[in-house]
């Protein structure tokens, strides 16, 4: 019995991986060598304020406009993680390039499922096709294989996300990241947020200044950021990055970016109002899920309460953090809109990534859109703001 319980503890031995970047130096590393291929947004906003500026003058000069002239109205985008609930963000995307109001947006921004919309909602209404039949035509065994139960203990998580690479890669193609390189050098910008688990610390990689580096990699390392920014812990895959510092190699831990912010605009440290660039701005935010609570009689049961209670913590988190964008907004003068899952969406799904429910959530959200619904000022429980006084 010893010899046989010896034999499978070999057997099921921990994944291996690099060494990780010392603590004091995790600013420091840089994937592909590029200073600006990440940021931190809990740490100095400087270095984003210096790509916004530089993303600013880029953009100047694909306008032909002089450096005091006027510029439009800007817009941006965060779309939220959800996991099979991001079918509503792609249902909604399609439905507003039907009503022809669509926006070109100056910033995407995306999280775990809203990392995978992000770059086709940026390359714009040409790339719609493609995010339709993402979320409409998804099945499990599309994304995970299922590990045994022993994979708590000694593996990396309970599945192989090995799928969903490969899914990654069909859409995230050199053609892609051409088109995103493009639109990066007139000015525009595309971020995807992940959670560093080694340092415990967010981070926003810009895929733009990244896919137009030329750097051998810069391809493979997009598909790792979007792989990992739907690394939910524990459930599927976490991805290593490369990263160098000092002429050592180190390798990173990324988890889904949810694990800190289930979405995120841009860093609250930086005040658009104090950048000296007077422009109209209007944000639009995309949550992937309900904001009403989930009734649900919990069991008696230890993994049972474990669950709901994780369940509960994330969707208080997914609240605060659409309270926690509106309340920036309003204090940079940005124009908030928020489109949300409804409590008039009643359908209900047995399992992960059932096609019913998911092409259900996507007519929905197309629906939406096509309706003029889609499209809230404040959040849930919160007043409209008294335009008036805050003139």
């Amino acid at each position: 019995m010893i010899l046989i319980l010896g034999l499978w503890t070999i057997g099921c031995s921990i994944p291996e991986r690099g060494p990780a970047v010392p603590r004091a130096d995790t600013m420091r590393a840089l994937p592909l060598g590029l200073a600006n291929a990440r940021f931190f947004p809990d740490a100095d906003s400087g270095p984003v304020i210096e790509e916004g500026m530089a993303a600013l003058e880029r953009e100047r000069a694909t306008l032909g406009l002089s450096a005091n002239a006027p510029m439009p109205p800007a817009h941006f985008l965060a779309v939220s993680g959800g996991g099979d609930n991001g079918a509503f963000g792609s249902g909604l995307l399609n439905g507003w390039s039907a009503t022809g109001t669509r926006p070109q947006f100056k910033m995407v921004t995306g999280v775990s499922t809203g990392a995978l919309i992000a770059p086709f909602a940026f390359l714009g209404p040409a790339y719609d096709a493609q995010l339709r039949e993402v979320y409409t035509t998804m099945t499990p065994d599309r994304v995970f294989e299922q590990r045994g139960y022993t994979a708590a203990l000694f593996d990396d998580a309970m599945a192989d996300t090995s799928p969903l690479a490969k899914l990654i890669a069909k859409y995230a193609n050199q053609d892609l990241l051409d088109a995103i390189a493009a639109e990066y050098r007139k000015g525009r910008l595309l971020m995807i947020g992940t959670t560093n688990l080694d340092a415990q610390r967010p981070v926003i990689w810009n895929i733009g200044a990244i896919a137009a580096s030329g750097r051998p990699g810069a391809l493979d390392l997009v598909r790792k950021i979007l792989r990992a920014s739907s690394a939910v812990p524990a459930a599927f895959q976490p991805v290593l990055i490369d990263v160098e510092l000092d002429g050592r190699k180190y390798q990173e831990l990324h988890v889904d970016g949810g694990a800190i912010a289930q979405l995120f605009l841009y860093p609250p440290s930086v005040d658009l109002k104090g950048v000296g660039v007077k422009r109209e701005r209007h944000a639009y935010i995309i949550r992937n899920a309900r904001l009403d609570p989930d009734y649900a009689v919990a069991e008696r049961r230890t993994i049972s309460i474990a669950g709901r209670a994780v369940s509960t913590m994330l969707a208080a988190s997914g609240r605060n953090d659409v309270l926690r964008t509106y309340f920036v907004t309003q204090r940079d003068g940005v124009d908030y809109n928020l489109a949300y899952i409804g409590t008039d969406f009643q359908m209900t799904e047995k399992g992960q990534f059932e096609q019913p429910y998911m092409r259900a959530l996507y007519d929905y959200g197309y629906e939406q859109a096509m309706a003029g619904n889609a499209w809230h000022k404040t959040p849930p429980g919160l007043a409209a703001p008294n335009m008036t006084a805050t003139r």
